[in-house]
């Protein structure tokens, strides 16, 4: 209890978290930045090829997000959040890195910019991180790729009638694969006088209008490939929607955070996001949420910092860091420092970082 409190009594403050974030971006700098194949063998071999890819790639996108993040909020950071973003961009395109993408689809995703198969996830990740980059004062090194690859992504998107394209062959449409696109094109658009704003008013649009559940009011985690909604909502895919909207439409983000509390928000005996809001589970494994203990999803608590952090509802941000501490334990040494969960999954810590720098910034509506 006593390091628990020790650990958070900082939180809520721009100042007083500096130290703790600085050092935390020291850490996954230090294990993130390294050759692609180290990086992936620093993901769960238990959780096989395609998975340790994906949380490679989000691991480097998070870790682009918290830089970026950072230089706006400590000006000082910018010119070393520059070069790390370079240096993640070019993790994420190796071949390597690219591997557990190209297994799915047959074919490799920067090679077939010119196809019509989806790659929605892998190509989404990548144009975010350059949208980072060059919004921060990064040079035009990637303006050429990033024209490439958001028009790949809003040529494809367009083409499907339901304004959605899957992440993987014969699998549903995951929406929070697909809200990456989004964001990725809503950056683009503001880098390049709103070219492809309106694919994203389109989409953002329908969302709201035939993609909601209507038990929780929250957007659906799944579809199917005529647009029709499939399965539950889930904790981790709904607070990460959440966080994703934040970037595109603060409104609409505002409306889903409170459902979210509502539905999947708990308080004893910890505070977080519940990963089924109609049943409980004291003690499960799923691969996106994590091992659920209490109810409690770890990812979709994680996801949820990041919208309280956005909308400044600090009570209950710091009651999820609070959280966080209690299952990570922080550790310290040499300016570095990081949860000792994050030796196990290095994805959530880069995650967590992101989302305790999402800060507001600016807003930007779409369909009003």
């Amino acid at each position: 209890m006593l390091w628990v409190t020790w650990s958070c009594w900082g939180n809520g403050s721009l100042d007083d978290e500096k130290d703790d974030l600085l050092q935390r971006r020291n850490y996954l700098v230090d294990k993130i930045m390294v050759e692609p194949l180290q990086l992936l063998n620093e993901m769960p071999g238990g959780i096989g090829l395609q998975f340790q890819g994906e949380w490679a790639l989000y691991s480097c996108s998070m870790l682009a997000e918290s830089l970026s993040n950072m230089a706006e909020l400590y000006p000082e950071t910018k010119d070393s959040a520059v070069a790390s973003i370079d240096s993640l961009i070019q993790i994420v395109k190796s071949p390597e890195l690219r591997r557990y993408d190209r297994m799915r689809w047959g074919e490799d995703p920067m090679e077939s910019l010119d196809g019509d198969v989806s790659h929605v996830s892998y190509l989404s990740h990548l144009a975010w991180m350059i949208g980072n980059y060059r919004r921060i004062g990064g040079d035009n090194r990637y303006k050429q790729l990033h024209d490439s690859v958001c028009k790949a992504i809003n040529r494809r998107i367009k083409q499907s009638p339901i304004l959605n394209i899957p992440t993987y062959p014969d699998e549903p449409i995951y929406v929070p694969d697909m809200m990456v696109a989004i964001v990725a094109l809503s950056d683009y658009a503001r880098l390049n006088d709103g070219k492809y704003s309106s694919t994203v008013k389109d989409w953002i649009c329908r969302a709201q209008s035939e993609w909601i559940d209507n038990k929780t009011g929250l957007l659906v985690s799944f579809l199917d490939d005529k647009g029709m909604i499939e399965a539950l909502v889930k904790g981790s895919y709904a607070a990460l929607n959440c966080y994703y909207l934040t970037k595109i439409d603060a409104e609409f983000a505002k409306d889903q955070y409170e459902n979210l509390k509502i539905h999947f928000g708990q308080s004893f005996p910890v505070s977080g996001i519940k990963e089924y809001h109609d049943r409980s589970c004291w003690l499960g494994m799923d691969i996106d949420a994590g091992p659920i203990i209490l109810n409690l999803s770890p990812s979709g608590t994680a996801f949820a910092i990041g919208v309280a952090t956005y909308f400044n509802d600090m009570e209950f941000r710091n009651s999820l860091l609070k959280t966080a501490e209690i299952a990570g334990h922080t550790i310290k040494w040499n300016n570095k420092r990081h949860y000792l969960l994050g030796d196990i999954a290095l994805v959530g810590e880069a995650i967590t970082l992101a989302m305790r720098t999402n800060y507001r910034i600016n807003d930007i509506r779409y369909c009003r």
